[in-house]
């Protein structure tokens, strides 16, 4: 019998790391997931990260504390105001809540705890389709990023390459929705919101509220984290 394969899932918890960790999950990995605490103006998705962990039944679970307020301006470091009532269906726009480098650094500190733990495989809830505008989720990225990490690791050199998973990256977010619900998720776990409220509440009027709100009414199914609030 082959030994089971461990990869590191990127968890923001959010419901799109939340869904690719489980189809990861279903295909017979073990996971290591890797929360980075970069300076978000808010902790719920921090929080959200535990239980989706909890719930992935993930091997260990690493919160890492990777300040990136000084360097990587962003709405979502409190550089700006969040923005809200955006048409996100026909902006086009790269928006203030881009993080520079975001995904780059994630999928770095992904790569070295991969080599540590002797994994091959990265996953990461990237999308093309139902997404912000954001440059480090396109496929031609994560196909960049896979190439390098195959040059830059000891691993790759020698004989095990990287591999980077990104299940999501063609799906709508009606799509992953509809794959999560039948993997028996349940996403009241999940948080998404750019701006909640005091209580902890999403906004509804950010890009994120947004998206999800589209997604689940065109899957045809309740946001059960609306039921909780």
């Amino acid at each position: 019998m082959s030994p089971t394969p461990s990869a590191i899932l990127l968890l923001s918890g959010g419901l799109d790391s939340y869904t690719a960790g489980a189809i990861a999950a279903a295909e017979g990995f073990r996971l290591f997931a890797l929360t980075v605490r970069y300076g978000q103006t808010h902790a719920q998705e921090i929080e959200a990260s535990r239980r989706a962990a909890q719930a992935l039944r993930v091997e260990r679970h690493v919160e890492l504390d990777l300040d990136l307020r000084d360097i990587a301006r962003s709405a979502l470091t409190g550089a700006s105001a969040v923005p809200l009532d955006r048409d996100v269906a026909t902006a086009d726009d790269i928006p203030s809540t881009y993080v520079p480098a975001r995904n780059t650094i994630f999928l770095s500190l992904a790569l070295a705890w991969a080599e540590t733990v002797g994994a091959s495989d990265i996953v990461i809830g990237v999308n093309a389709l139902d997404y912000s505008g954001y440059p480090d989720c396109r496929p031609e990225y994560i196909e960049a990023f896979e190439r390098m990490g195959r040059l830059a690791t000891a691993a790759g050199v020698h004989g095990s390459p990287l591999r980077i998973h990104a299940p999501l990256q063609h799906m709508s977010k009606a799509d992953i929705i509809r794959r999560g619900v039948a993997l028996g998720l349940d996403y009241g776990l999940t948080h998404s919101c750019y701006a909640p409220t005091d209580e902890g509440r999403p906004c509804g009027r950010c890009d994120s509220c947004q998206l999800r709100a589209r997604g689940f009414a065109e899957a045809g199914v309740p946001d059960p984290a609306l039921d909780r609030q």
